[in-house]
């Protein structure tokens, strides 16, 4: 049994070069069950599906393995080969993926974000608009996936300068209701204090049987907890929408965009009406009417918004919660520092590429 233990050990260690090695002759009967171009092209498929789910190789180099295979099985030459990986769409969207890479390097996401929700307030609906125009206006240059890994952990700041402290206060809260309430339960009396003897011996009379202790303090903290939590689903629910909507702006605001543009120039060579104008000059409109539909329909969904009439008093905890996240907010955009050397090695060449996408 050992053995056995020690040789799957060893099995484990050098797991990726079994797969690189055992995938091929594994897959070797699909190339004698089909016919020849299809069996072929399908093996390489395969191939790199696997390499792709276990990283047997790195994933730049899977991708690249149709440069070496396709030529070599016959499926189709080289100089129909390597060309798709030097398209037009595909540099666009490398552009987009650097672009990503600096405006993370020098916090320019981080800034924008501060910068806006110090505009739009601290409310919950106001903080969730702010999100909500940055992801989108970000979305516009950058992938949907990178501007919501971008925006993620500014929002989860923010949610816990404006909730994080309040849990500890929550808990030693309810487990004084909750065991006051339980000793009720049981018949039992709360021991009395130091000043209530005192009081007592004074006045010569005896001991209450039951302390009065006041209990609206636990529905209150249960009704804002409740609150906390729908704003938490919303915050973190508005960011990759307002990215998917933001990528609808402009060609280089998602993959998609870029794949319709390339199979245009395939199927029209001579036509040129979609270009970056045209894109933006129909698409833009569109996203701020659909960004600010998606913000009020999140908005009322989770509370944010309400829509009665009559407005409630706003309670302590959430007054003070929005104070504290107002002063974070306004700290941190301070920490950042001037902006000189961002507008000259960054804004200039992010609107250049912009002007000239």
């Amino acid at each position: 049994m050992s053995a056995l233990v020690a040789l799957v050990k060893k099995l484990w260690c050098i797991r990726k070069y079994v797969i690189l090695i055992a995938t091929p002759l594994i897959l070797l009967p699909v190339l004698f069950s089909l016919p020849p171009k299809e069996g072929k092209c399908l093996f390489v498929v395969l191939l790199m599906a696997f390499y792709w789910c276990t990283e047997a190789l790195p994933l730049a180099v899977t991708a690249l393995l149709p440069i070496v295979l396709f030529p070599l099985l016959g499926i189709l030459p080289s100089s129909k080969v390597c060309p798709q990986y030097f398209l037009d769409t595909n540099f666009l969207f490398l552009s987009g993926l650097l672009m990503a890479a600096a405006i993370e390097e020098w916090n320019l996401h981080r800034r924008i974000a501060l910068k806006v929700l110090t505009l739009v307030g601290v409310q919950p609906a106001r903080l969730i608009l702010g999100m909500m125009m940055t992801t989108a206006f970000l979305s516009m240059w950058l992938s949907n996936t990178a501007s919501t890994a971008m925006m993620l952990p500014i929002a989860n700041a923010i949610l816990k300068s404006l909730y994080g402290e309040r849990s500890s206060k929550e808990k030693g809260l309810n487990n004084n209701c909750d065991s006051t309430a339980s000793i009720q339960e049981k018949g039992l009396h709360p021991v009395p204090t130091e000043m209530q003897l005192l009081a007592a011996n004074e006045e010569n009379k005896d001991l209450p049987e039951k302390i009065d202790i006041p209990t609206d303090t636990h529905p209150d903290l249960q009704k804002e907890k409740e609150y906390q939590n729908r704003i938490w689903k919303a915050f973190l629910i508005s960011i990759p929408y307002s990215a998917s909507i933001g990528g609808t702006a402009t060609l280089t605001g998602t993959a998609p965009n870029l794949i319709l543009l390339g199979q245009l120039k395939s199927f029209f060579p001579g036509c040129d009406v979609v270009n970056f104008g045209s894109w933006f000059a129909f698409a833009f409109p569109l996203m701020i009417l659909f960004l600010f539909v998606g913000w009020l329909w999140i908005s009322v969904l989770h509370g944010a918004i309400s829509l009665r009439c009559k407005r409630k008093k706003k309670s302590d905890i959430r007054s003070e919660a929005e104070s504290k996240a107002k002063d974070i907010i306004q700290e941190d955009y301070r920490k950042l520092g001037p902006t000189k050397k961002i507008r000259l090695r960054l804004l200039l060449p992010f609107c250049h590429i912009a002007v000239h996408a």
